[in-house]
């Protein structure tokens, strides 16, 4: 044992320390150093289980690294409702409400919901078509009040421009952006000779939220 400490705290000859420039140490003060080095590298262990840890094998000296304190990332956050309402980002300018303007969106529609169903065929299920539109994005669509509480919202029909959880936002023919309230109106959309019908009370969802949504077939509905 005496001889393995010997050849741990080994001093540098005068020649070796020149050549490696470190400055002497007496053999007692290279114990020591040697000493206080294994006590910080190795902390979890005594000086008695060092040195009976050295006597059997190689020891691999740990090294601590500091741990940078993680930086929350800041998530963005987008407008509130309200922010957006007080901005009027989706009002439509007035020189832009004309019916022609809308006509392609209205193309554009009616090939999205032939793609979507497949292609509108003769024997094609009403049922089929249904439930693909309940589900389906209908900004496009020419949309007519079929009947309602209101006796002046029926008869409007014009393309839908914007809708909302409680409203649909239309643009007639005579170049009128009409507001309807889907509570306690019953609309139709038309397409290819296909007529579906929309309870809007039924109906008070966002388009985003639809697509997710079960509608459940009943056979009659009040307003």
């Amino acid at each position: 044992m005496r001889f393995r400490e010997t050849v741990i705290y080994h001093a540098f000859s005068h020649k070796e320390a020149k050549e490696h420039d470190v400055q002497e140490l007496g053999s007692q003060r290279a114990e020591a150093f040697v000493r206080a080095f294994l006590k910080r590298s190795i902390p979890h262990l005594s000086q008695q289980d060092c040195e009976s840890h050295l006597q059997r094998k190689a020891v691999v000296l740990e090294y601590f690294t500091r741990q940078k304190p993680k930086q929350q990332k800041k998530k963005s956050k987008g407008l509130s409702a309200k922010q957006r309402r007080d901005m009027r980002l989706f009002d439509i300018n007035p020189e832009q409400q004309r019916y022609s303007l809308f006509l392609p969106l209205h193309e554009l529609w009616k090939q999205y919901i032939r793609d979507l169903c497949h292609g509108l065929k003769p024997d094609t299920q009403p049922q089929m078509i249904q439930a693909k539109l309940l589900k389906a994005d209908l900004h496009g669509a020419i949309i007519s009040v079929t009947k309602s509480k209101c006796p002046s919202y029926v008869g409007v029909t014009g393309i839908l421009l914007q809708e909302t959880k409680h409203v649909f936002k239309i643009i007639t023919k005579e170049d009128h952006l009409k507001v309807i309230p889907k509570l306690n109106c019953v609309f139709a959309i038309e397409i290819d000779d296909f007529i579906s019908y929309i309870y809007g009370s039924k109906f008070q969802l966002r388009s985003s939220e639809r697509s997710a949504r079960k509608f459940k077939v009943k056979g009659t509905i009040d307003l």
